[in-house]
């Protein structure tokens, strides 16, 4: 866990990983500030370390990060190596119980930046990405100058940084492998600051984009030479940002409003070097006046928000939720001008964020089940792969489930037009693991319901993932002009031939089931042995999709309790209706509105909620721990877009629920 300042002197003690140029600006200005001290240098050659802790007043060198991250006297570390190693030595940082000050960006991508503010999270530690113009008084003052309306309503911001150097492929900034380019390495100044003032001009600390439009150039070297583009925010406030390493810019923030507009001239390094501080305001009908503000020692100040704001976790100056709404803003700037690292390709043998062999905690909290058929242990819980079709997020976002006991999960022949299927099977192939995982196919979706699909489909999921099996495959729909007889002789026939081990039908009604399962006996061939229907507490007054059905109602439990197939539930959190976000006056979300809500699903929100609170847990782990307390086999689908979403789900698997509460919660006491 993360610890206070533990110098006699009240000072923050840091170690700095990398010592590289930026490095050398931090440590320089590190004197100036009230709260730190630099003790020691990490780096992978020790002279190096030796010579710049004697330069900057460090008290010793090591010639590695990891003797460095077991210094005691290390409160803190300042990250400072190149893009691709921040994301690692974070999360090393913070499993070692240090506060974490990292370079911008805080990591590659979004996906990166998710695990290693889970990292923070969970070892309680301080974690800032190092926006050190967020932490001077010039840019405090812009923010008093727009929050007073010294420009009216705010309506455009145009903010650039961009330099010109010569390409140079043995350069960090020249290369495609060390995530070089302008966007990475200075874009993320013009695209904060947009963020910062569109938040200022709605009262926010920050806001995000809700579209990006985007031109640039991308050399011979695989980096972005030149890049620009638009941001649109909520209440009609739009940016303009540039950014470049071929060639300069202006290099100024202008912001305009109904009144006027201001200029912050050198927003970056203000005073720097005896740079220009302050900022200019041009207001309809006043006489024009320069603001000045007393210039401060960057890193200084950056190292002094660390401190004084160590016992939050997270500085105002730059929030984990502000860093990750700039990581995805830079995601989607690259993707607007065709970016994609080689790390980040679809083929792409990614490792695992924290930089070791991919392997399950000791100390996981899964519990695990059988299917019959399926010779592995199946996971309670089982990631629903229906949204990552990107091999970064989906690589962070499998990681994580897997060394969490996580071993299932759930993806279909539509799923991102097939890019889902072939992200799990790329990270599958990548880690070794077919064996060690269960995996869920679905095909045979309206319009293509129909046995002759089936086998089209199957093979080409396969060959999408990259193997030759599925262990369990749901027909994703049911079509009632075909006998169950035509399904069950198909899927019978791949099931002999090994291309799955188990079978069942999603959507299908519990009465079309137990017919497919009465022909398979009387002639021979395998029957279903799972269902994956919708289920939740929440029970469904619609459903979001056209084919779809649900088996909530006290018939279908019946037949469940009876029959003990497993039942695999879609939305089994009803889709958010746990969260917060339903309230009965609260109508804005339609889909929520049509499918959940009724006067007996807010009863049973309210007990679920009554429940958490007495138990100190969220009310969607009531709501998931209710799927799981069935008298039947029960493997709820979860679809987490982050991380902190799948760790609240699995905080179900810990609450224990009576036949008397899981009656109570159902309104059936």
């Amino acid at each position: 866990m993360g610890r206070d300042i533990t110098r006699a002197d009240g000072k923050l003690g840091w170690g700095i990983l990398g010592p590289g140029n930026i490095a050398r600006r931090f440590a320089a200005d590190l004197p100036a500030s009230r709260t730190g001290v630099l003790v020691a240098v990490g780096s992978r050659d020790i002279d190096k370390a030796n010579k710049f802790a004697a330069e900057f007043g460090g008290a010793r060198g090591y010639g590695s990060y990891e003797e460095l991250l077991n210094d005691d006297e290390v409160d803190a570390v300042y990250i400072s190596t190149p893009h691709p190693q921040h994301a690692q030595w974070a999360i090393r940082a913070a499993e070692a119980g240090k506060h974490i000050l990292c370079e911008k960006p805080l990591t590659v991508n979004h996906a990166e930046a998710m695990a290693v503010i889970e990292a923070a999270r969970e070892h309680d530690v301080f974690l800032m990405e190092a926006f050190m113009y967020r932490c001077v008084p010039q840019t405090e003052k812009l923010l008093e100058l727009l929050r007073e309306g010294a420009i009216g309503t705010i309506h455009q911001i145009e903010a650039s940084f961009a330099f010109g150097s010569r390409p140079n492929p043995g350069s960090r900034l020249w290369d495609a492998e060390l995530a070089g380019g302008g966007i990475l390495d200075v874009g993320g100044y013009p695209v904060t600051m947009a963020r910062l003032i569109a938040g200022a001009a709605v009262g926010k600390p920050f806001a995000d984009p809700e579209s990006l439009t985007a031109v640039g150039r991308v050399g011979e070297t695989g980096v972005d030479e030149w890049a620009a583009a638009n941001l649109t925010f909520a209440g009609g406030v739009s940016a303009h940002v540039v950014t470049g390493i071929r060639h300069s810019a202006e290099n100024v923030v202008r912001i305009v409003g109904s009144e006027g507009y201001l200029v912050v001239s050198n927003p970056w390094l203000p005073g720097r070097d005896g740079g220009s501080s302050g900022i200019d305001v041009y207001r309809i009908g006043e006489e024009d006046r320069h603001v000045e503000v007393e210039p401060t020692a960057l890193y200084a100040a950056e190292a002094d928000s660390v401190a004084d704001h160590l016992a939050e976790r997270q500085s105002p100056a730059m929030s984990w939720a502000d860093s990750l709404g700039t990581a995805a803003t830079l995601d989607s700037w690259r993707q607007a001008i065709g970016l994609t690292y080689p790390s980040e390709r679809i083929d792409a043998n990614r490792p695992t964020v924290h930089g070791r062999p991919l392997a399950r905690r000791a100390e996981h909290t899964m519990r695990y089940s059988e299917i019959p058929g399926v010779a592995k242990p199946v996971s309670r819980l089982v990631m629903g792969v229906d949204n990552q079709t990107a091999l970064p997020h989906a690589t962070a976002m499998f990681d994580d489930f897997f060394e969490r006991g996580g071993t299932t999960f759930d993806t279909a022949y539509i799923y991102g037009r097939g890019m889902c299927e072939r992200v799990l099977g790329q990270w599958i192939k990548n880690r070794g693991i077919r064996d060690e995982v269960v995996v869920i196919g679905k095909g045979a979706h309206t319009p293509h319901c129909d046995p002759e699909s089936i086998t089209r489909q199957l093979h080409e999921s396969l060959e999408r993932l990259q193997t030759d099996y599925v262990d369990v495959y749901f027909m994703h729909r049911d079509n009632t002009d075909y006998p169950v007889s035509e399904f069950v002789d198909v899927l019978d026939e791949h099931f002999r031939a090994g291309r799955i081990k188990a079978f069942g039908g999603s959507n299908w009604t519990l009465e079309r089931i137990a017919e497919a399962n009465a022909y398979a006996q009387a002639n021979g061939r395998q029957p279903f042995v799972a269902v994956s229907n919708n289920f939740s507490l929440a029970r469904a007054m619609d459903v979001p999709w056209a084919g779809c059905l649900a088996v909530s109602d006290d018939e279908s439990r019946t037949w469940l309790e009876t029959n003990q197939l497993a039942l695999m539930p879609w939305s089994s959190q009803a889709r958010g209706f746990f969260t917060g976000r339903a309230k009965p006056e609260d109508r804005s979300d339609a889909e929520l509105v049509r499918c959940w809500y009724s006067d007996d699903n807010f009863e049973r929100l309210a007990r679920a909620q009554d429940l958490a609170q007495r138990r100190g847990v969220d009310p969607t782990a009531i709501a998931l721990a209710y799927v799981l307390h069935q008298d039947f086999p029960t493997f709820p689908l979860i679809g987490p877009r982050a991380m902190a979403e799948t760790h609240s789900s699995l905080a179900a698997l810990q609450v224990e629920l009576s036949p008397e509460e899981v009656r109570w919660l159902d309104l059936r006491d």
